[in-house]
């Protein structure tokens, strides 16, 4: 049996963890607390600061493969691992260039793939290049919308300057949207490719709601989607699973968000919802084995984020019985405290419908229902 080491012991982790003896493999994982997610499902476990290189060096001794769930990691200390042999999947020479997100969009443009204008902050002047709206981003360890501020005024780009202090900083254009869409795409060893369906993803606060899978897209879109994920994947030499968050303009132009080069919150819905969860194919890519298949069990595919509302220890026992009896497939993170805006559990639903128009009809009163019943009054559109 194969063991796979995990850097990062949450919720991601976790699912992989869920996905691993399926797949013929156990997992260990280096995380800092032994109330993350990922340890209840880990064969063994180095309690340890995600960025230690030691606890890794540990944490590689019980491996044959080390993997990320995020990207809280110092690659400069990991290479010197990898330089003793050390097995990083993806490489580490395949994730540099996205991590800093200033680095990434050079990365992405030298491939020539449509962005946003953006340009690292380094002086005041540095803003002449653009009009409000605008947005500022750290450059490093932003997710769920930590790290990134709509810049529309002066005054707040003064606010948000003085917020930040020292962090290096990514200006970029805003894009007024009329969707935003994701995908999850895998490389294996040997080269081969899986693409899941695109879908459609809602942000309330900058915090990803639901995915609807698929989206609705023209074949052509589709198609470019498609072509961009593999031209990353292979220019990347990448051996894993990433995902790609995209802009469609009302023009119906394709603009990319950002790359992560882990699983993602995007393709949850994978797990109920296609032939292989992406948390499988993770494993199955960095293990040498051939890729599943990506098809969609159902007509579409609804998963929908439970987002904490309180704060403390809470179970939202009840709220969970009643979404489950809507027919939804809960993954429950086991999280040691709630707070709001924490993801704390997915809800996922097999649509049926004989149109475009009822699969969403029937995706819209799913989430008006299950957010009613989680956040009640306090519900935001």
């Amino acid at each position: 049996m194969k063991r796979i080491g995990i850097i990062g012991g949450g919720q991601l982790a976790w699912m992989i963890g869920l996905a691993a003896p399926q797949e013929g493999v156990a997992i260990w994982v280096q995380t800092p607390s032994k109330d993350d997610p990922a340890v209840s499902v880990a064969e063994g476990v180095i309690l340890a600061n995600l960025a230690c290189v030691e606890a890794t060096a540990k944490l590689a001794q019980h491996c044959d493969v080390i993997t990320f769930e995020n990207e809280f990691v110092d690659i400069e200390k990991l290479k010197s691992l990898a330089s003793q042999g050390v097995c990083f999947y993806p490489r580490l020479e395949s994730i540099t260039p996205l991590l800093d997100k200033y680095q990434q969009r050079t990365f992405l443009a030298s491939l020539g793939l449509p962005l946003p204008r953006f340009k690292a902050y380094e002086k005041p002047e540095d803003f002449q290049d653009f009009s409000f709206p605008l947005v500022l981003k750290a450059r490093r360890h932003g997710y769920d919308g930590q790290g990134t501020v709509i810049i529309e005024s002066f005054s707040q780009l003064r606010k948000a300057l003085a917020s930040f202090k020292d962090t290096p900083l990514l200006i970029e254009e805003y894009i007024p949207f009329e969707r935003e869409l994701a995908v999850i795409a895998a490389r294996s060893l040997n080269g081969d490719i899986k693409i899941y369906p695109v879908v459609q993803t809602y942000q309330s606060q900058q915090i990803c709601r639901w995915v609807l899978a698929p989206a609705q897209l023209e074949t052509n879109q589709v198609l470019q989607i498609k072509h961009i994920a593999e031209k990353i994947l292979v220019a990347l030499d990448y051996v894993g699973v990433l995902g790609i968050e995209f802009f469609l303009t009302k023009e119906g132009k394709i603009v990319i968000n950002e790359v992560a080069p882990r699983t993602h919150n995007s393709g949850h819905y994978t797990i109920v919802g296609c032939e292989t969860s992406q948390f499988a194919m993770q494993l199955q890519a960095i293990t040498g084995r051939s890729l599943g298949e990506t098809k969609l069990k159902s007509d579409g595919v609804l998963m929908i984020n439970l987002l904490g509302n309180k704060w403390g220890k809470e179970e939202y026992l009840s709220e969970r019985e009643e979404i489950e009896r809507l027919g939804g497939v809960i993954h429950w993170y086991g999280k040691s405290e709630s707070r709001p805006g924490r993801k704390l559990g997915h809800v996922t639903f097999l649509l049926k419908a004989d149109s475009r128009e009822s699969l969403d009809a029937q995706a819209q009163s799913l989430i008006q229902k299950v957010e009613t019943i989680w956040y009640g009054d306090s519900r935001q559109a």
